[in-house]
């Protein structure tokens, strides 16, 4: 249950705030600050941060191979338009 609760809690954060909270992991685990098995959760936590924004990172890119084929499409090729 409580796997499906931090998805969920990650699956609503935007990605400059999943890349901040990885960056604070990533820190604390560097640091030593914390123990070995809060580590393990915290690297469990990271992984799915890298998912998400990763997610996200392919829907933009999705978005932006949309829009550029929308605007291929709209452009003509200046001899193709009849005078």
């Amino acid at each position: 249950m409580a796997d499906k609760k931090q998805k969920d809690d990650i699956g609503k954060l935007s990605f400059e705030e999943a890349i901040k909270e990885l960056g604070s992991i990533v820190g604390k685990i560097e640091k030593g600050e914390i123990a070995l098995q809060d580590s393990l959760k915290q690297y469990e936590r990271g992984m799915a941060l890298i998912k998400h924004c990763q997610a996200i990172l392919q829907k933009a890119e999705k978005r932006i191979e949309k829009i550029s084929e929308t605007e291929a499409k709209t452009q003509q090729d200046p001899e193709d338009i009849p005078f």
